[in-house]
């Protein structure tokens, strides 16, 4: 019968055994609960890594750990999420400069544009159905809330909305013709 590399005593196995058993047991696990906390699956990629790198400077120590083990792998997870959230690059901001990413920055052209052609459209509908589109797909908000300011039953919401973007359509169709 095969030994189990994490419950073996530290000079029957050699480190990267028990590395190996380290990451194929908790990995996944630690990775979701970085990625919860994150919000971003590749940077809780790297801390699970830092995490395993730890790990393996303390191979000693942890050898011999059974039920801690995976409490102290989360332990160390959490205290690098909260590390990372607390330098300045994560949020973005540097000393009297603001920080624009490249790749996720907008471009606002498009947005001039789309408003330019959906305004005049939007004009065409009533009062009613413009109201209901520009709740919903414009302020962000639900069916349910849009029905409560506007006074009306969300059902109402859900057929204003109907009718409204099968007008924008037509109009939009016959406009592009």
């Amino acid at each position: 019968m095969a030994q189990n590399p994490m419950t073996t005593p530290p000079r029957a196995v050699n480190g990267p055994d028990v590395l190996r058993a380290l990451v194929r047991e908790h990995r996944d696990g630690l990775v979701s609960y970085a990625e919860r906390m994150l919000n971003d699956r590749g940077l809780a990629e790297d801390v699970v890594q830092e995490t395993m790198i730890r790990a393996w400077r303390n191979i000693d120590r942890l050898t011999g750990m059974e039920g801690s083990l995976r409490s102290w792998l989360f332990t160390v997870t959490r205290h690098l999420v909260i590390d990372w959230v607390r330098k300045p690059h994560a949020r973005k901001e540097i000393v009297g400069v603001t920080y624009v990413d490249a790749a996720t920055a907008r471009d606002e052209t498009e947005t001039v544009r789309h408003a330019m052609v959906v305004r005049p459209l939007l004009q065409r509908l009533s009062p009613e159905h413009r109201a209901v589109l520009v709740h919903i797909y414009l302020r962000d908000r639900t069916i349910q809330e849009t029905a409560d300011i506007l006074g009306v039953p969300a059902g109402t919401v859900k057929s204003r909305q109907h009718n409204a973007l099968r007008k924008l359509r037509h109009a939009a169709t016959a406009e592009a013709a």
